[in-house]
């Protein structure tokens, strides 16, 4: 129903097909030989992202009677990066490119959005655990090493964060452009927060300072110590989430990721 309604209200002649996605609410409409990707209440932000380049370019933005915002972008002929791609060196300038990005800074700002802080982070997570009854060690010893391991980064520097930056997000296309995609879920934080999964999940170690160069910074212990505890956060998140699902083989995989960062952590216990 709701792609019929859409289809009347794009006009006589186009064909609307649902784009996948978690929110189930991009298409993508063909008419002959136009082809353009249709979001309904996609992110407020995304001229800005279009106008930088982030995001494949913004077409036209219309409200329906009912309130909702249809967005309509240049469809893109080409692909997800794989896995082993995110060591490409435009990922790490593109994320740079947003990270340092004022216009988006300021317009999130103005949204009325507020930073989300690792004390907004641990809470979050303490009632999902208590929401949905976890008695887990390893959940309830790495809530213990988020408490006592919060890391200090001034909200001055905090920066617009995508807040997934898995590699299906990262769309390459046939004249080799690179966009991130899918910004329903973008915060106000410390910039670690796309930093650590990044690194942690696609990165091999020995290659962290040469991307880190790329992307602007160097390696040091505090930078360190805010990735361990973003992830070790998002390792639980994970948990969580296979927890509902009863997909215990991806709860072991995060529980072992989860497992090394907090014996890694135990040896930089005299950095503070």
């Amino acid at each position: 129903m709701r792609v019929k309604r859409l289809e009347h209200f794009m006009g006589e002649g186009w064909q609307l097909r649902p784009a996948g996605g978690a929110t189930g609410e991009a298409y993508v409409a063909e008419q002959g030989e136009q082809k353009i990707f249709i979001k309904r209440n996609s992110s407020p932000f995304l001229a800005v992202l279009s106008a930088e380049g982030i995001v494949p370019k913004l077409l036209w933005t219309k409200r329906l009677e009912n309130g909702d915002v249809i967005t309509a972008q240049r469809w893109v002929d080409g692909r997800e990066l794989k896995s082993y791609e995110m060591h490409d060196n435009r990922v790490a300038a593109l994320l740079s490119k947003i990270h340092q990005s004022k216009d988006l800074l300021d317009m999130f700002k103005r949204m009325g959005n507020r930073p989300l802080t690792p004390e907004a982070i641990r809470l979050n997570i303490i009632k999902k655990t208590e929401h949905l009854h976890i008695q887990d060690p390893y959940v309830n010893e790495a809530l213990t090493w988020l408490s006592n391991h919060t890391p200090y980064y001034s909200e001055d520097n905090y920066v617009v964060c995508h807040a997934d930056v898995n590699h299906n997000n990262w769309i390459h296309n046939d004249i080799n452009n690179l966009f991130l995609i899918d910004w329903d879920g973008a915060q106000v934080a410390d910039p670690a927060l796309d930093l650590a999964p990044l690194l942690y999940e696609y990165i091999p170690r020995d290659d962290w300072s040469s991307w880190l160069q790329t992307y602007g910074v160097s390696m040091d212990a505090n930078l360190m110590k805010r990735m361990q505890w973003y992830m070790v956060a998002q390792c639980v998140e994970n948990i969580l989430w296979y927890w509902q699902r009863h997909e215990y083989h991806d709860i072991t995989k995060w529980s072992d990721l989860l497992s090394e960062i907090l014996h890694e952590a135990g040896h930089h216990k005299k950095d503070k």
